[in-house]
């Protein structure tokens, strides 16, 4: 949906974008890699408007190579 703008499942271009964000106590939509928010790697969301169905994804590349480097041992 990031890339094409329609949803895979039911092809509606009804299309919701939800920022990541990252809160206090590493609420909201992210993947900490450290102990303090500002480690946080902020997951946008897509939402298709017309079935529900969504898609989550890390927009920075530079976020990608932190979550290598700080799960490296899962990776």
């Amino acid at each position: 949906m990031k890339n094409t703008g329609i949803c895979p499942k039911c092809d509606s271009k009804s299309i919701l974008r939800i920022p990541g964000n990252a809160g206090a106590y590493g609420s909201g939509n992210n993947i900490m890699t450290g102990i303090t928010v500002l480690s946080a790697v902020k997951v946008t969301r897509y939402l298709c408007c017309e079935c529900g169905y969504s898609e989550e994804w890390i927009d920075d590349k530079k976020d990608i190579k932190k979550l290598i480097d700080s799960f490296k041992e899962i990776y």
